[in-house]
């Protein structure tokens, strides 16, 4: 039987729906479980500062965890250079600190406000004083996919038809449509999130497991043995099935 991995989906600053996550992936699988996180730990809820401070702890104490990243890890991974930058995918208008966005959230986690009138200087200036450099260290360090024999995890998707050699970086965390619509078989089942649905989707090809956890709707984890999918519920494991 295939070794058991664990997935928990876009997570989005909200730390005690995954302090819940952990907990159940711990009864189903004990402390030692393989976890894949898929991204976006940071914007929109409340506590982006606790849940990178949760999740750096845990990878200092040896846990078996893997940390992909997400387009939101990478947009504040940009912001917090010693320039900040704008990452180009996003639609014209909108950056970091956009309202839709969750930087914000974000940077009062930290207790750095953001004021109408600000300049992006100032709030730079303050962040920079303030976010830990493990934090940055953690962002810099975050995997572009993790993959098995028979699962592929990443944040967003893949580019159909393309190598996984030869993927755009950035596709990896931003792609939306030309993934989503691809009916056609993969090499290996993909296990992603960025693309939040209202529960955890089979589409036989893919996982998606991005629950709108940032819009205060639920953080979902995964099982999965082999390609054989259950969600992890309060009772225990629910198959997850195309």
């Amino acid at each position: 039987m295939p070794e058991p991995i664990y997935a928990i989906g876009d997570i989005h600053g909200q730390l005690e729906m995954l302090q819940d996550a952990l907990t159940r992936i711990e009864r189903d699988g004990g402390p030692d479980a393989k976890v894949v996180f898929i991204g976006d730990y940071t914007d929109r809820g409340g506590h982006s500062r606790d849940v990178l401070d949760l999740l750096i702890h845990g990878q200092a104490e040896g846990k078996n965890w893997t940390f992909l990243r997400g387009n939101h890890d990478q947009m504040y991974a940009m912001f917090l250079e010693d320039y900040p930058r704008n990452d180009a995918r996003l639609l014209v208008g909108y950056h970091w600190l956009h309202p839709r966005i969750g930087g914000v959230e974000t940077l009062k986690s930290y207790g750095v406000g953001v004021e109408d009138g600000d300049r992006i200087y100032q709030v730079h200036a303050q962040a920079k004083q303030v976010v830990p450099q493990a934090h940055l260290d953690f962002m810099s360090n975050l995997q572009p996919f993790h993959l098995t024999e028979d699962v592929l995890f990443v944040h967003a998707g893949i580019r159909p038809g393309i190598p996984l050699d030869q993927q755009d970086r950035d596709d990896l965390i931003w792609i939306r449509n030309e993934f989503l619509d691809h009916t056609g078989e993969y090499p290996w089942l993909i296990v992603h999130g960025h693309s939040h649905v209202p529960a955890p989707e089979h589409r036989g090809n893919r996982v998606n497991i991005d629950t709108g956890a940032g819009y205060e709707h639920a953080l979902t984890a995964v099982v999965l043995e082999g390609t054989q999918c259950w969600t992890l519920e309060a009772q225990g494991r629910k198959l997850l099935a195309p």
